[in-house]
């Protein structure tokens, strides 16, 4: 598999197969979405057409990135999120990166927006898939966000694994833990854990690096008008709370 690791700018083409990467904190709040029961996630455009959706659709929830809002229901925050029943609901999510770089890809072939907490769910789809050529779309900071980079570049590493299963069983922390460390000590988690964002809980940071917390994959893909995130079941046995 050749992967190509590639800021939101630096997308000049479709990809035909699009990893869309936003650890802190978008695709780990979808993650979060769906765990906590929601039937799908609708990526909005702007601040402006998540309202409109949500006007249109008053029993939707509609989230975005920074402090409450009018209009909306909740903030990008995963320690917030965790508390929230959304069993049948759909969301309207918009933030500031992830979601701009799902839309960026909304054309390829297959599109798949990650975290750390479905990484490994995510590179099984990938391998599944057996695709030569897959993009990497590190959506924080035009492409250099460490979070987002370390995060791609763990998927990569385990989607090409020749040994996946005997990885995923005994030895998948170890893998980890230098992505995770990089992480850890980026930009965003800095400015998450010390307030320099707004819409925070304490939690965000930890929850963002849980490795493979949910047993899932996130499939984005054009239904009609509407850029539209699932859920894909595909790793049995690895652990998953709500």
């Amino acid at each position: 598999m050749n992967s190509r690791f590639v800021g939101i700018p630096e997308l000049l083409e479709v990809p035909s197969v699009a990893v869309v990467i936003d650890v802190m904190r978008a695709f780990t709040v979808a993650a979060w979405a769906f765990a906590q029961g929601a039937e799908k996630i609708v990526l909005a455009e702007s601040l402006d057409d998540a309202l409109a959706l949500k006007a249109g659709h008053p029993d939707w929830v509609a989230l975005k990135d920074g402090p409450p809002a009018p209009g909306f229901d909740a903030v990008n925050s995963p320690g917030m999120l965790r508390s929230m029943d959304l069993d049948g609901r759909t969301v309207v999510q918009k933030t500031t990166a992830g979601t701009v770089g799902a839309l960026a890809v909304k054309d390829a072939s297959l599109v798949l927006c990650a975290s750390f907490v479905v990484a490994e769910a995510t590179a099984r789809v990938l391998r599944a898939r057996e695709s030569d050529d897959v993009t990497f779309v590190v959506t924080g900071e035009d492409g250099r966000a460490d979070e987002d980079l370390a995060c791609a570049q763990y998927i990569a590493r385990r989607a090409a694994e020749a040994d996946a299963d005997a990885v995923a069983e005994g030895r998948a922390g170890t893998v980890a833990a230098e992505f995770l460390r990089r992480a850890a000590d980026s930009r965003a988690a800095t400015e998450l854990a010390e307030g320099v964002r707004q819409g925070v809980h304490p939690d965000d940071v930890a929850l963002c690096l849980e490795l493979d917390r949910f047993s899932f994959a996130m499939v984005a893909a054009l239904e009609g008008p509407l850029m539209v995130l699932r859920r894909v079941n595909v790793v049995p046995g690895v652990h998953q709370s709500g």
